[in-house]
């Protein structure tokens, strides 16, 4: 039975080659505990109600502007979904700044 609330994911994807759903909820300040619990829903949702026997479990991913790790360890510890969370940034850094993270990368490799 499906609820008369109605909630929307930012975007949905279909991945062709791991043959499942792949949510995305995008965030503009740092994710809380509520949006972990928002993706957990969408994700059981699309997986009782929309996939198919033949896709595999929906992948959820939160995109927001800034996490703290502990939290969000703490938050998805025990959450058998598959869900992931990252930072994004608005804006690419300066010329200069951008070729001096490549040469750390590459230094420290």
């Amino acid at each position: 039975m499906l609820s008369n609330k109605h909630f929307y994911v930012d975007l949905v994807f279909y991945h062709y080659i791991l043959d499942c759903f792949v949510l995305i909820d995008l965030k503009v300040n740092e994710v809380e505990h509520k949006d972990v619990g928002q993706m957990i829903t969408y994700l059981n949702f699309f997986n009782a109600e929309v996939k198919k026997e033949t896709d595999k479990e929906t992948i959820g991913i939160i995109l927001t502007s800034g996490k703290d790790d502990v939290f969000v360890e703490y938050a998805t510890e025990t959450v058998t979904n598959k869900l992931a969370v990252s930072e994004y940034t608005l804006y690419l850094p300066d010329k200069k700044t951008l070729k001096q993270k490549v040469r750390e990368i590459l230094d420290n490799e």
